[in-house]
């Protein structure tokens, strides 16, 4: 097995999100050249809710960068001295309204190991308590979906969003949606 050497990287832009670097590396068969790595500063967490009577809990929104409308599990990052879970059961109430029940670990992922460093790590939780309505600019609208619709959904046009996608076919694989 052979692997790639690097030779080492530069800063292009760091911000507080991601660092932009450029990394001097050698492919097994000697060609040398530069390639574009995004460092990420901060993991990402996101769960998959599920409810028997209600099914999975989804927020639906728009994401500028690609100009989409889409369904997500609720996810974000993992902010400076908190847990995984800490991050998974905070991201899931600001987005959504509901407090999710307990929290289980069911994988993680590299969303684009050719690309950047950042890890998402994925949750199921058993149902939800209703807290409050959600006021974000970031949310058009929270639903429970059924979980075979759900199933239609992911990878389709309708629920696109990597972490998303990643989620919810670890959690429908694995029996727990």
């Amino acid at each position: 097995m052979t692997r790639w050497r690097v030779h080492g990287e530069h800063a292009l832009y760091s911000s507080f999100w991601v660092d932009l670097r450029l990394v001097d590396v050698e492919l097994p068969d000697g060609t040398r050249f530069p390639h574009h790595v995004v460092r990420s500063h901060r993991d990402a967490a996101g769960v998959v809710v599920v409810d028997p009577a209600r099914g999975v809990l989804l927020i639906h929104r728009h994401r500028f960068i690609t100009d989409t409308w889409g369904w997500e599990i609720p996810a974000g990052a993992v902010d400076a001295g908190e847990t995984l879970e800490q991050a998974a059961a905070r991201e899931t109430l600001e987005e959504t309204g509901w407090r999710p029940g307990p929290l289980r670990r069911i994988g993680w992922s590299y969303p684009s190991t050719g690309l950047m460093d950042q890890r998402f790590f994925y949750f199921r939780a058993d149902g939800a308590t209703f807290v409050q309505e959600v006021d974000s600019p970031e949310v058009d609208r929270v639903e429970w979906k059924p979980v075979e619709e759900v199933r239609l959904l992911v990878g389709d046009e309708g629920l696109c969003d990597g972490l998303s996608v990643s989620g919810l076919a670890l959690a429908l694989a694995k029996g727990f949606a």
